[in-house]
């Protein structure tokens, strides 16, 4: 396995990576000057026919950097360059071919029409057949699928190829009338493409470049059984490309199950996490969280007197979400909400009125928190904390993005340290204790001990209960406030 590190800035151009000028042309139009990182190292990997599995962090251009290659790896020949292959590997005509002067003119063929199959009642009536794409990427969010699909057709403007989303939520008919169309990429969500695979719909034996986007959910128990469904039904000869911002060591059995001789691009180490975000730990009761949030939003938090436009509050279940964000608009303040059980035009609703700061608060289980791209957003709250430290990289990742400082708020109630040094041990380092000025805390609330491991703990059979003493500190005594 060839492994790259990123170890400087990157002055590479577009240009120079290895695009063609129609691909060149879409990076124009998205807006693009110069290569990220993940980009400038990944871009040439992919376009030498390397499978990869790349891992950076959130807002760094993960999605250009499979998307520009792909589309230019699955481009067919000009029709220029198949008359020039036509005339260069035709033989040249001699005297003896020739044909008599005096010889009648062959008379012209006539073609024969086929005639087309009548359209069965609720299909396309231009469909024949299922569609075959030459590039799939499959991710596990409906909102992910859309962000990757409008990069995508703002490129394929300029190459004449044509994308298709296929995602739960959005209606059947649209989907299939636009597979109908034609599909050079799919962008799909795993259970759809499952869903459009078994009625015929589509047929993924023609792909040749596969694209598993936030791959270390892509291939965790939840969605793996779906995953490997599809990939059952892909050619055994096709490139791969895993991209996500954490690569964890357990999906390390699976990855090489699925890939050949990959390269691994990384350009932050596992558990990193983006040095524009300011990380704040705030110890509190889980009766005083919506207390405290409130108390956040209106002072401004980390920036007294800066009120926030756009924060992001992640809740750990749905029902938390609905109760969370009722309270907060009976406070006065302006919420939607995102989870899975919304009905997909209102989640669309709920992220363009926060992206375009028609409310403040967005509150949403961890729908939210892989690779949505919004900008601007100035806090992330977690208001439970996730229980998987992955999920933490993920979300307080929504905030700083390019080249911006943003804040990430961690509030933990005691039942919650056990998560808390997971995430701790899992990044390796301490988040700073933050306590809002003015704000009366419960005594309740469990306070951290600063001079806390971040390495975790070698345990032998006869050391559970001197660890169990000595958690809290020197000073904390056996059930004091610290831990």
């Amino acid at each position: 396995m060839t492994r790259l590190a990123h170890t400087g800035p990157m002055t590479t151009s577009f240009a120079e990576l290895g695009l063609n000028e129609q691909i060149l042309a879409g990076v124009d139009a998205l807006g693009f000057s110069e290569p990220t990182p993940v980009q400038a190292q990944a871009i040439p990997l992919v376009l030498a026919g390397r499978d990869i599995v790349a891992s950076a962090q959130t807002g760094t251009g993960k999605t250009a950097a499979f998307a520009l290659p792909a589309l230019q790896l699955i481009m067919g020949p000009s029709p220029q360059a198949d008359e020039a292959q036509a005339e260069a590997t035709s033989p040249t005509p001699t005297a003896e071919d020739a044909a008599p002067e005096d010889a009648p003119a062959p008379k012209p063929r006539r073609r024969r029409r086929r005639r087309r199959k009548p359209a069965q009642a609720g299909t396309p009536a231009a469909t024949e057949g299922p569609a075959r794409p030459l590039a799939l990427v499959v991710t596990p969010t409906r909102e992910l699928a859309q962000q990757i699909e409008r990069v995508v057709t703002t490129v394929c403007e300029h190459t004449g190829q044509r994308s298709v989303i296929v995602m739960g939520g959005a209606k059947f008919d649209r989907q299939l009338k636009a597979l109908a169309r034609g599909c050079d990429l799919l962008v799909a969500t795993p259970g759809r493409l499952i869903d459009l695979m078994e009625h015929n719909h589509v047929d993924l034996g023609s792909v040749r470049v596969l694209v598993l986007d936030e791959a270390d959910r892509m291939l965790d128990m939840g969605f793996w059984p779906s995953v490997r469904r599809i990939l059952q039904a892909l050619p055994s000869q096709r490139q791969n490309l895993l991209f996500s911002a954490t690569i964890p060591p357990s999906i390390k059995g699976t990855i090489d199950a699925v890939l050949t001789d990959p390269a691994t691009v990384e350009i932050a180490r596992v558990g990193e996490t983006a040095d524009t975000v300011e990380e704040h730990l705030c110890p509190v009761t889980q009766g005083q969280k919506t207390q405290l949030l409130q108390a956040l939003v209106e002072t401004g938090g980390a920036e007294p007197g800066t009120r926030p436009e756009r924060v992001l509050v992640f809740c750990r279940t749905k029902h938390r979400v609905d109760d969370v964000s009722k309270t907060l608009k009976s406070a006065g303040l302006q919420v939607e909400v995102m989870h899975a059980d919304r009905p997909q035009r209102a989640r669309d609703k709920a992220l363009e009125r926060f992206r375009e700061g028609q409310v403040q608060l967005l509150v949403a289980t961890d729908v939210m928190s892989r690779g949505i791209d919004v900008s601007g957003i100035d806090a992330v709250v977690n208001f439970d904390v996730p229980m998987d430290p992955e999920d933490y990289v993920h979300r307080i990742g929504r905030t700083g993005r390019a080249g911006a400082t943003g804040h990430a708020y961690t509030f933990v109630a005691p039942d919650e340290i056990t998560p808390l040094r997971e995430i701790e041990y899992f990044t390796r380092k301490l988040v700073p204790l933050w306590d809002l000025p003015g704000f009366d805390y419960d005594d309740g609330r469990i306070v951290p001990n600063p001079t806390r491991a971040t390495a975790r703990p070698t345990r032998t059979m006869f050391s559970g209960s001197k660890s169990r003493r000595g958690f809290g500190g020197p000073n904390s005594g056996r059930f004091g406030r610290h831990y």
